[in-house]
């Protein structure tokens, strides 16, 4: 997966880095990748494709298979979509190893309609901030980032997908989030996909779990210290 440095995403991506809308704070990513492969991406979707054509020839639920939401995955064309939603998440999140992810963690939207009024219910707060942000609110903030992303990925000519979250071991599982969501524009024509992730953490919720963190670090520190006992001169005796 190639990296496209496309200037309007640059810019919205700078400005989602950390949006301060009161309660909590919004944390947001939007890049574009091509789809063409090289290095470890190629080896790695070697490997994954591999691993799901074994399952989809030896495995036990056959109808799962051809019912997957990407698609049957007896077919090259859906074990590829699923492979570009991996190595997207991979890019975007290097902290996560998302290489263990199927085609049941994803899903396909029913259309654009439903997304683009999820994100902008979502971006309303946001969009406040953006208008009253210096070199920023010339244009609304809704206006701008759908005008962007067509500009780069054509939407009318796009599936949408989106990823499960497990809650617990990615970006999307902090205790202190509000609420989030995430969604892959892929263009096959272009082989093109753009990933927008979004969420809200609770600057009040995000405090106590950091209080709670320095608390519970300090017991096992103060536990491990109360396990050395010093016995003086009974312990040499016992020598």
């Amino acid at each position: 997966m190639k990296f496209l440095d496309l200037s309007p995403l640059a810019r919205l991506n700078s400005f989602l880095d950390h949006v301060d809308v009161g309660e909590y704070i919004v944390y947001g990513d939007l890049e574009a990748y091509s789809c063409k492969l090289a290095g470890l991406d190629k080896k790695l979707s070697r490997s994954l494709d591999q691993e799901v054509q074994q399952v989809a020839q030896t495995g036990s639920s056959p109808l799962e298979l051809s019912k997957s939401p990407l698609g049957p995955l007896t077919e090259a064309s859906s074990r590829k979509t699923l492979i570009y939603l991996i190595l997207t998440l991979n890019h975007i999140y290097p902290d996560y190893d998302f290489s263990q992810l199927r085609a049941h963690h994803f899903k396909k939207e029913a259309g654009l309609s439903r997304v683009e009024e999820l994100v902008d219910t979502h971006m309303l707060e946001v969009s406040k901030v953006w208008e009253n942000t210096p070199g920023f609110g010339e244009t609304s903030f809704l206006d701008t980032l759908w005008s962007s992303i067509d500009e780069a990925i054509d939407l009318k000519e796009c599936d949408v997908y989106s990823y499960n979250s497990d809650g617990e071991t990615d970006p999307f599982g902090e205790k202190a989030t509000v609420w989030s969501f995430n969604f892959f524009f892929y263009n096959k024509k272009l082989k093109r996909i753009l990933y927008i992730g979004v969420k809200a953490v609770s600057k009040a919720a995000a405090s106590d779990a950091k209080q709670d963190e320095e608390e519970d670090s300090k017991y096992i520190y103060n536990s491990d210290d109360e396990g050395e006992v010093d016995y003086g001169m009974a312990g040499e005796m016992d020598v």
